[in-house]
């Protein structure tokens, strides 16, 4: 099976779009499907991840439009600022890239591209496959995924020919395969909960520096004395010095880690998060890990919203702004064992790590 995968990375877009197509092409390649990427040259395009997993990379050329961090309502689709090109400019470079190859299957994830640009793609492929988590715009494909936490069909079915499959809810999560490994021992060990560690994670990126004001608003909390704090944030973060400087003045042992391979261990060894409601909340679903949570970006509040419906998760703060009363509220809420355990059942409950095999399974039908 030949599959193309068009998504992209970026300091205005986050590393998540490709992270979890990556996660997908691995399971992929594993059953002997040829995978390859067409992703735009943005500063952030995370393409030494995709080759380093022995898929090949088409780099499209660099952007000639401004790009805008912030979907703009009035355009279709909202979030086109984004791309920095037309539709019809990116269709056209990636088809040249592709070189009149022909793929078993498309896969796209990106926010700024819709029926227009997949309609027009159908010459390079079979069968077309979108990921998406808005719901905010038409679709030409024969599969469509939203692994979004309450998502249904129906809020997808006007946006979509009468024929597409659709997958929604987080049991159909894209997560790397080493969080389901972690799974029990996570589970097991918050027989026995405290709060002893505390992780904090906002992304790939975190353009808004959400962990250093995090980090600030911690100076003066009540975490338990004997509690210690690990920091991780991505190596394309513009921020690192300033983080690093931040956690110099806490009142806790804290380690800033820098582009971590081992998050699910990470995960699993601590006892509570503060993290985005973006997709690294199913991987922390995975795991029990409770968490207080952050937006940091519009797409993120249905998420955010959602999760704070199962109790598995508290929501301190929008738009990338910790809010301090919220945090220590929650920070003495999650003091409790009692809550701990419920929370950490609540999110385990989520999802079980079977969402990539599924997939896999419906791709190769």
């Amino acid at each position: 099976m030949r599959i193309v995968i068009r998504a992209d990375a970026a300091t205005h877009i986050g590393t998540g779009h490709v992270m979890r197509c990556l996660t997908l092409a691995n399971a992929l390649k594993e059953k002997g499907a040829e995978v390859c990427f067409v992703c735009r040259d943005y500063s952030g395009h995370l393409g030494k991840c995709i080759t380093a997993e022995g898929h090949r990379l088409h780099l499209l050329p660099p952007a000639t439009q401004t790009i805008k961090p912030e979907p703009d309502p009035a355009r279709i689709p909202p979030h086109s600022n984004w791309l920095g090109e037309s539709w019809e400019t990116d269709l056209a470079q990636m088809q040249a890239v592709l070189d009149g190859k022909h793929f078993d299957w498309l896969i796209v994830d990106h926010y700024s591209l819709d029926n227009r640009w997949e309609s027009a793609a159908r010459s390079s492929c079979d069968r077309i496959m979108v990921i998406d988590d808005l719901a905010d715009r038409m679709h030409d494909c024969e599969l469509l995924l939203d692994q979004t936490l309450g998502r249904n069909e129906r809020e997808y079915r006007p946006w979509v020919p009468e024929d597409t499959t659709l997958l929604t809810g987080a049991d159909y999560a894209l997560l790397r395969p080493e969080f389901a490994e972690w799974r029990d021992y996570s589970l097991k060990r918050r027989a026995k909960s405290k709060l002893e560690h505390l992780l904090i994670s906002m992304g790939g990126v975190d353009q808004p520096n959400t962990t250093g004001q995090i980090l600030e608003a911690l100076q003066y909390s009540s975490l338990p004395t004997n509690c210690r704090i690990t920091v991780v944030v991505g190596d394309k973060s513009p921020w690192l010095d300033n983080v690093r400087e931040r956690a110099g003045k806490l009142n806790w042992p804290t380690e800033v880690k820098v582009g971590v391979s081992n998050m699910a261990q990470i995960m699993a060894e601590s006892d509570l998060a503060i993290g985005s409601a973006g997709s690294t909340a199913w991987e922390r679903c995975l795991l029990g890990l409770p968490t207080l949570m952050m937006v940091t970006a519009d797409n993120q509040s249905y998420i955010a919203t959602e999760l704070e419906k199962t109790e598995a998760a508290i929501l301190i703060g929008r738009n990338a702004k910790a809010s301090k009363s919220l945090l220590e509220a929650s920070l003495l809420i999650c003091s409790d064992k009692e809550k701990l355990d419920f929370m950490a059942e609540r999110a385990s409950q989520i999802c079980v790590g079977q969402g990539v095999s599924m997939i896999v399974g419906i791709l190769y039908k």
